[in-house]
C-alpha cells in the first residue's frame, strides 16, 4: 500500500457513514472505520481528530464564511438582506453535498451527543453573523434577532433541501424559507403587537 492515498479522507468518510448507519454512531469505533476504509489509524488521525470530526469536518468554516459574505454584501443592503445573500453565497459552495448532507443528517438525528454538537456549530454561526451585522451598523440586540432568523432559514433549508434535494438546490430552498418567513411576518400587524 502507498504510504499517501489521495483517497484516503473520502474513503474514511465513506467508510465511517456506512458504519454509522448500518450500527449507530454510538456502535462504531475508530479502528472499526480504518478497518472498513482499509487504511491505518495514523491515516485517520492526519484528517480527522476523532469520530465525531467525520460528520462535522468542514462545518467549522461555515461561521467564518458566513460573516466574512455578510460583511461583503452590497453596502446598500438593508442588515437582513445582506444576510440572506450571505447566506445564498455560503449554500453555493454545498450544492455537490446533498447526498452526504443527507447520510450525516440521518446519523445526526439518530444520536443525541451529534445533535448538541450541531447545535453547537449552529450557535457559533449565529454568533459569527450576529457579530458581522454589528460591523455593517446594526445595533446589537437586532444584530442578535437577525442573525437567529437567518439561521434558522438556513437550517430549515438545509433540512428540506437534504429530505428532497432533487426538488431544489440550497440556494433556492433558503430564498424560499426566507419568503415564507416573510409571508408570516407580514399577516401580522406591528401595532398589535406594540399596543395590545
Amino acid at each position: 500500500m502507498p504510504r499517501w492515498d489521495p483517497n484516503a479522507e473520502d474513503r474514511l468518510r465513506d467508510a465511517a457513514l456506512e458504519l454509522f448507519l448500518e450500527r449507530g454512531y454510538e456502535n462504531v469505533t475508530v479502528a472499526e472505520i480504518t478497518e472498513r476504509a482499509g487504511l491505518t489509524r495514523r491515516s485517520f488521525s492526519r484528517y480527522f481528530a476523532d469520530k465525531r470530526d467525520v460528520l462535522f469536518a468542514g462545518s467549522d468554516r461555515l461561521p467564518a464564511d458566513l460573516a466574512r459574505s455578510v460583511r461583503a454584501a452590497d453596502d446598500t443592503l438593508p442588515p437582513f438582506e445582506a444576510l440572506l445573500a450571505a447566506l445564498v453565497d455560503a449554500a453555493g459552495a454545498l450544492t455537490d453535498q446533498a447526498p452526504l448532507a443527507a447520510q450525516r443528517r440521518a446519523v445526526v438525528r439518530a444520536s443525541p451527543e451529534l445533535q448538541e454538537r450541531g447545535r453547537t456549530k449552529f450557535a457559533a454561526a449565529t454568533e459569527a453573523v450576529a457579530d458581522a451585522l454589528r460591523d455593517r451598523g446594526c445595533a446589537a440586540s437586532e444584530a442578535t434577532l437577525l442573525a437567529e432568523a437567518g439561521v434558522a432559514v438556513f437550517r430549515t433549508a438545509l433540512e428540506r433541501w437534504t429530505d428532497r434535494p432533487d426538488d431544489a438546490d440550497l440556494p433556492t430552498r433558503i430564498r424560499q424559507a426566507a419568503a415564507e418567513l416573510a409571508t408570516h411576518l407580514a399577516t401580522v400587524n406591528p401595532a398589535t403587537l406594540l399596543h395590545p
